[in-house]
């Protein structure tokens, strides 16, 4: 007679496994922090210190909102199994359109300096990358050709296109309101708008925090520990607040401070007076951008069609799923994001030019495929490509900051993909 067998059950509302599985922490993500870290003290050292300062990082930022806010679309049309490889031409056409919407359309009809010239090219920004990407989406989707050639061949047509639109001439000056768009001094929110941005932050993720504690226990789900979430809440909010901090640490140049002094009645000192850049607009668009993506890829029905279509997309299609106008528009989402990194990288220049957007595509996959997305499908976040956004863009600006080439930029650049997609394959065979 064989001996019963004895199950145990972890208590209510508590799961079971390793440390880390009961806090939910990607080891992945762990990864990429740590490798973060490690890429910035080392730079900090072989700068001699000028890496880790708050001008620096600062304009880190900055430099990665662009490709922050398209790696976040490359997730779901990776999570397909398709790839992008036109993303850096639809931002240099866009660019250029509406550079010249800016210079030359808008100005015949509404005068030089229109409150509504940056809205409207904004907007024109967004219809034409969307239109660029459903067309990519309608090829790939419905006419069955593959995403690989038809955005390869993209690349080529948009960025004959770019050119162009004004026979490869530069087309500058932006319009002043667009220009806040891009950073620099027009778009430094400065010191109160930032701690308020940072205490609306930290109580956004400790209700967010609750909220989805709560969820999980109304519907019998596990749950962390009441201590883990308070501890996760803790690490989150220290974040925000020093990221302000070093916001607010690097100062307006002396001219743009002194006119700022100016405008509001201040009395200019003898020695000077410290004024705040505070955060950088495309910076809060950014992480704007990866918020909604987050919700539109957790919480709505279009993201869990995506993760189904990338995870087996014959059984996909077989459950009701019309996987093709899916396809479709995850490049027309795609676009869109394209659009508004158009925004940013031509009012970061003040200027529309034929460069914008070249090698944007290989740094917007690496993101992505850094950030934990699987070439294999059906894998990835929003949160890690952002970071992975961050990862490369610490690593060029690093290699900036020490005079490095850059052939032997792009060189380190593809290695990093090359390593990135080796052990994303280690980690899934050893999960498996």
């Amino acid at each position: 007679m064989n001996a019963p067998v004895v199950t145990t059950a972890s208590p209510p509302g508590v799961t079971s496994g390793s440390l880390l599985s009961k806090l939910e922490i990607d080891v992945r993500m762990i990864g990429m922090l740590a490798a973060l870290a490690v890429i910035w003290i080392g730079f900090d050292i072989l700068s001699g210190g000028f890496f880790l300062t708050p001008r620096n990082l600062w304009n880190l930022s900055v430099q990665t909102a662009s490709i922050a806010v398209m790696s976040t679309g490359m997730v779901l049309i990776i999570v397909t199994r398709n790839i992008d490889l036109s993303v850096g031409a639809i931002l240099g056409v866009v660019g250029m359109i509406i550079g010249v919407a800016q210079v030359q359309w808008l100005p015949s009809f509404l005068g030089l300096e229109h409150w509504a010239t940056a809205p409207l090219a904004m907007l024109l920004a967004l219809v034409v990358g969307g239109a660029i990407g459903l067309f990519q989406g309608w090829l790939i989707a419905y006419l069955a050709i593959p995403s690989f050639i038809v955005t390869l061949g993209g690349l080529l047509v948009w960025r004959g296109a770019a050119w162009w639109v004004t026979a490869g001439q530069t087309v500058a000056p932006m319009d002043m309101r667009f220009k806040a768009l891009g950073g620099g001094v027009e778009g430094a929110l400065g010191a109160v708008t930032t701690w308020a941005l940072a205490m609306l932050a930290c109580g956004v993720i400790m209700v967010g925090l609750g909220l989805a504690r709560r969820r999980r226990i109304r519907f019998g789900f596990p749950v962390r520990p009441v201590w883990a979430d308070g501890v996760i809440g803790a690490i989150a909010c220290v974040a925000v607040l020093v990221a302000a901090f070093i916001a607010n640490s690097y100062p307006l140049p002396v001219g743009s401070a002194r006119r700022w002094a100016e405008a509001n009645g201040i009395a200019w000192p003898e020695g000077g007076l410290f004024v705040p850049h505070g955060i950088a607009l495309p910076v809060v668009i950014a992480i704007a951008v990866g918020i909604v993506m987050t919700f539109i890829a957790r919480r709505r029905r279009f993201g869990r069609y995506v993760f189904a279509i990338g995870g087996n997309p014959e059984a996909a299609e077989l459950s009701g799923i019309n996987t093709r106008w899916a396809l479709m528009k995850v490049f027309g989402l795609m676009g869109v994001l394209c659009g508004i990194s158009a925004c940013i990288s031509t009012a970061r220049l003040n200027a529309a030019t034929n460069a914008a957007g070249t090698l944007d595509e290989l740094y917007v996959i690496a993101s992505a495929v850094i950030g934990g997305t699987s070439l294999a499908g059906g894998v990835g976040t929003i949160a890690g490509a952002m970071l992975g956004a961050l990862v490369m863009q610490s690593l060029q600006s690093g290699m900036v900051l020490l005079g490095v080439d850059t052939p032997l930029q792009n060189i380190v650049v593809g290695a990093v993909l090359v390593l990135a997609v080796w052990v994303d394959g280690l980690y899934r065979r050893r999960i498996k």
